[in-house]
């Protein structure tokens, strides 16, 4: 009987001992899975000088490419739990990916714990300024009219900018023929000229060609509009009730952080995230904001991974 009340008092003092000391009293790593000057790289960069700057942290970028982001995010979860080590996780690498790759080096929910969303980003529909098609309605009477006839162009096969385009299909009841690209620019070059229907993209890969007039909007797949777009209305609104997908970014840690750092950290994040020049330089990028706990982070990518697979398995979507 002894015994276990032992091991609960030492555990109880390791625990009170842990939240007496001071945090970080060292600099933190925070890797991003991508090389630099991608969206991922700006996000992570913006939130590490932020928090030197507001919060006193000496936050430094680490970047580890490669894999489409999975090399990062494995390093991440085999890191040490001691609160130093972070990564700039998104839905594509930590819900899309365990779905599709064979032999990941991680568990994205057993071998990381999440701590802060940093943004969200729907994905835009589009259609070239000489396409016929005017409106969601269009592109839907078209495949209608004549299954598989209406291509899709998106930067890569199982990124979510394919699957947000298979969901429509799956929700509007419509076939259309999916054209996978090694990157957004080629998709935005044929999709401009002609070669394919539709273009369904990231907006910061999208909104310089729309602001130029050469990309016609159809529709945005968030909940709410964006803010960088607010005139294009969302699928939802289009006629599709909880239509509501898209790509977020945020901060994740080793399973096993302790508590208190994962809560230190999380509120750091969502104070800079309330300063305007953060806002708007997310913004400028596409983004929105939407701060979380780190249990509602934690829900949302259980729902995203069960939503997606859903979607995989429907559409029958397969890498080789």
């Amino acid at each position: 009987m002894i015994r276990p009340l032992l091991v609960a008092a030492a555990a109880l003092l390791a625990a009170t001992a842990l939240q007496a000391q001071p945090y970080p009293t060292k600099p933190i790593r925070m890797i991003t899975p991508f090389p630099p000057g991608g969206g991922t790289d700006f996000l992570a960069r913006t939130v590490a000088n932020k928090l030197t700057e507001f919060s006193k942290w000496t936050v430094v970028v680490d970047n580890r490419a490669g894999a489409g982001g999975t090399i990062g995010i494995g390093e991440a979860a085999r890191a040490a739990p001691t609160g130093y080590d972070v990564v700039m996780g998104q839905v594509d690498n930590l819900a899309v990916a365990p779905l599709l790759y064979k032999n990941l080096p991680y568990d994205a929910q057993k071998d990381l714990q999440p701590v802060a969303l940093v943004a969200d980003s729907p994905i835009i529909l589009l259609t070239a300024s000489s396409s016929p098609y005017n409106s969601l309605a269009d592109v839907v009477a078209a495949a209608r009219a004549a299954p598989d006839s209406v291509t899709f162009a998106s930067a890569g096969s199982g990124t979510v900018s394919h699957l947000v385009g298979e969901l429509f299909a799956l929700t509007a009841g419509i076939r259309m023929r999916h054209i996978p690209y090694k990157g957004s620019t080629p998709a935005l070059i044929d999709v401009m000229g002609g070669q394919v229907g539709l273009l369904s993209s990231s907006i910061p890969s999208a909104l310089s060609q729309v602001k130029a007039g050469k990309l016609r909007p159809l529709a945005v797949s968030s909940a709410r509009r964006s803010p960088s777009l607010p005139d294009v209305p969302t699928i939802a609104e289009s006629g599709y009730k909880d239509f509501n997908v898209g790509v977020w970014y945020g901060v994740f840690a080793p399973a096993g952080t302790p508590k208190p750092i994962v809560t230190a950290f999380n509120t750091e994040v969502n104070k800079i995230l309330m300063q305007a020049d953060v806002q708007q330089a997310i913004r400028s990028q596409g983004g929105d904001i939407n701060p979380m706990t780190p249990e509602e982070l934690g829900a949302r990518l259980k729902a995203d991974t069960l939503k997606w697979r859903g979607v995989i398995d429907a559409a029958k979507i397969t890498l080789e």
